[in-house]
């Protein structure tokens, strides 16, 4: 995993975090050579520290304030800042978000919206769904999406679908 940053007037933002997984990234890519950086301001160091108990299994919770939202269009953000209000232990489906914001079937949109957030694991898009209760796309995988709901305490059924139990929106 990786997390890139940048400066900004009020101190520094996490810029992305990339998981390993991440199809969309290459190792061409210049932008991760060039936002690589050995030392980190502390406040980015106590997000990557986070981030590591998170998926040690601690419930952490996450201050959007350290995030650089300022690539985000209005509608990703909408979709990214409803998704952080996901609980742990709750799962949602793509449809509910749109509902929720008032996109009459825009479920594919936010779908779409969730796929290029830019900062999974703080904005826990792992936690949005399939109607069906299918798991759906995820940055780093399937199986890292089931393992990280698994580990929040989401049911599944043998058929390895959620079990719709806890659902928010």
């Amino acid at each position: 995993m990786k997390l890139t940053w940048v400066e900004d007037p009020n101190g520094p933002k996490a810029h992305r975090i990339i998981l390993p997984q991440d199809k969309r990234i290459h190792d061409d890519n210049p932008e991760i050579e060039e936002l690589a950086v050995v030392a980190s301001p502390l406040a980015i160091a106590e997000l990557a520290h986070n981030i590591q108990s998170l998926l040690g299994g601690q419930d952490i919770q996450f201050d959007l304030k350290i995030l650089d939202l300022t690539e985000c269009r209005e509608f990703q953000l909408k979709v990214l800042v409803a998704e952080y209000a996901v609980p742990r232990g709750y799962v949602t489906t793509y449809g509910r978000i749109a509902h929720h914001l008032g996109i009459h079937g825009g479920a594919r949109a936010v779908g779409g919206a969730l796929s290029s957030n830019p900062f999974p694991l703080v904005i826990p898009c792992h936690r949005a769904i399939r109607s069906n209760g299918q798991l759906g796309g995820f940055q780093g995988g399937v199986r890292m999406k089931e393992s990280l709901l698994r580990m929040e305490g989401v049911l599944f059924q043998a058929d390895r679908k959620v079990i719709m139990d806890n659902v928010y929106y």
